[in-house]
């Protein structure tokens, strides 16, 4: 749940960063007290996991930080390699990955605390599902990441309930 600015109430652009921060949160909880083992597991019909969620929530804000900043991104992920995003490889863990999340969420708050304003537009790169020359606001942003983090929050909730029956509210 989001949680009441009392630094600044009725600022909209800490609200926002509220809930990103919120959502975040939540889908954090659902490794809590697993071993990376039982985080990795494929306990439903999907074939998501709790510790790729998190990869992927990771990379996918980073992703966002890199075109906002209209930035190269490095980490940008191929075809070839989409499919790494959504579980740990190589040396991954349940810390790097949270890791991970911490850096590129520091670097959002401070990206975010930094423009003008949440009016300020970036391009979106050539994609099939990207509409052709378009621009979102750093507002659309966060309010996508949002999106994003409580559709998988949901995911990783169902995971972790048939892991253990554990519920994040309640």
């Amino acid at each position: 749940m989001a949680q009441i600015s009392t630094e600044v109430p009725g600022d909209e652009r800490g609200t926002l960063l509220s809930f990103v921060r919120a959502q975040r949160a939540g889908l954090r909880e659902t490794v809590e007290g697993l071993s990376e083992e039982q985080a990795a597991g494929r306990p439903s019909a999907s074939e998501l996991s709790l510790s790729g969620l998190l990869k992927h929530a990771a990379e996918c804000e980073r992703n966002w930080l890199y075109m906002a900043r209209q930035e190269p991104n490095p980490h940008q992920r191929t075809m070839e390699t989409w499919s790494d995003s959504f579980h740990l490889t190589g040396e991954e863990t349940i810390p790097s990955a949270l890791a991970l999340w911490d850096e590129v969420a520091a670097q959002t708050e401070a990206f975010i605390a930094a423009v003008p304003s949440l009016d300020d537009t970036f391009p979106l790169p050539p994609a099939p599902w990207f509409p052709k020359d378009a621009k979102v606001s750093m507002r659309w942003m966060l309010l996508h990441l949002v999106e994003e983090f409580a559709r998988h929050t949901g995911h990783a909730d169902i995971i972790r309930e048939t892991i253990d029956g554990k519920k994040a509210m309640g």
